[in-house]
């Protein structure tokens, strides 16, 4: 377990399968390039990357506040910055699923293409 911001991790070893939920939305532009790399260097296979998705950037109020919450194509943005990501599945979960409830969010599974 890792008790800092993901701005100060440093990358200790590289992971088969790295999740990311509920993160991204909440980090300013000016360090997702930051966050992106951190992302990339720890997985040497997947990457799956669940946030709320919105195909240009927005800002969205959070509790009354403003500059803490961004939709945008975390995904598309992060396999741009990165050639070899490859899109392996995605898919959508929904608020009303009464079996498994989550908020609206989109979920990406990215692999490493220059793997075997």
């Amino acid at each position: 377990m890792y008790t800092q911001s993901i701005l100060d991790f440093q990358v200790d070893f590289q992971r088969n399968f790295v999740l990311i939920k509920g993160v991204l939305i909440h980090i300013n532009r000016e360090y997702l390039n930051q966050v992106y790399d951190l992302l990339y260097q720890t997985s040497n296979k997947y990457i799956c990357i669940c946030e709320y998705y919105n195909p240009t950037p927005v800002e969205v109020s959070y509790r009354g506040h403003q500059g803490k919450l961004f939709k945008r194509d975390f995904a598309g943005e992060i396999m741009d910055k990165f050639n070899d990501l490859e899109l392996i599945d995605y898919g959508f979960v929904y608020h009303r699923d009464y079996q498994f409830p989550q908020d609206d969010m989109n979920w990406f599974l990215l692999k490493k293409s220059n793997l075997v």
